[in-house]
């Protein structure tokens, strides 16, 4: 008699029979794209399934200090990361980087493609907005005003910057039109031909965009542990590069 259950169901192969369990993904809102397409490599490979919640990395890292069931967090910056290590959710050992991206400007506007990020920015109007994460909690929005203060622009411009909950959302905003400008990922802005690209963010003007991968808890399950695996294999590699990310820093 076949055992049913939300975690685990066995699945019978020409030889001995493998136990698949599905395990629960917390990701940074960035990755959604990719990680739709390697979540169905994953359960190709193993017979696992993996059930994925995308939202803001510092979202994502106070559900899981407050219990969250949660098997395996991917954050867009290494300070929620270490936050979760520091606290005991998170040991070193199961950890590592995954990949990198580069921070873009861009316009509901096909006039401002291609335009270089600081012209577009100095010269402003006063009714246009600018969408934005969270600038004190959402990775994405931490590097963009880290990025303004740079080019010397956040105090002329924050009274036109529009936080939201996630960089996704800040897209979401542009690609609707409810704002001019956004300040996205790279691999954002190349998800919506209807988002205009008008320049990437030198890299020196912001903390480097990384994103730290781990199993959460003390006694990861063996599928927890074969998703990190996957994580770092040549199929992930070639699917983040596929979709514009960054190679991992050593």
């Amino acid at each position: 008699m076949w055992w049913r259950g939300t975690c685990a169901a066995l699945f019978v192969s020409s030889t001995t029979p493998v136990l698949a369990d599905t395990i629960t993904v917390s990701a940074a809102a960035s990755l959604k794209p990719v990680f739709d397409t390697l979540v169905r490599d994953f359960e190709a490979e193993t017979g696992h399934s993996a059930q994925v919640n995308f939202a803001g990395s510092s979202l994502l890292a106070r559900q899981i200090e407050l219990g969250a069931p949660v098997d395996v967090f991917v954050s867009a910056n290494q300070q929620w990361m270490d936050h979760l290590e520091i606290i005991g959710w998170v040991e070193n050992a199961n950890r590592f980087q995954l990949a990198g991206n580069r921070l873009a400007l861009v316009s509901s506007s096909e006039d401002d493609q291609s335009a270089d990020v600081e012209p577009v920015l100095s010269n402003l109007e006063g009714p246009d907005r600018i969408a934005m994460g969270l600038v004190t909690a959402v990775p994405a929005g931490e590097y963009g005003k880290a990025a303004l203060e740079y080019l010397e622009l956040w105090d002329d411009l924050r009274d036109q910057v529009v936080q939201v909950d996630n960089v996704r959302a800040a897209l979401t905003l542009v690609h609707l039109g409810e704002t001019r400008l956004g300040v996205v990922y790279a691999t954002d802005a190349a998800s919506l031909a209807e988002v205009h690209l008008v320049g990437l963010f030198p890299s020196e003007s912001h903390p480097r965009i990384e994103y730290p991968v781990a199993v959460i808890g003390q006694s990861p399950s063996d599928a927890a542990l074969e998703f990190l695996a996957f994580l770092r294999s040549d199929v992930t590699k070639s699917r983040l590069k596929q979709f514009g990310f960054l190679p991992a820093n050593p």
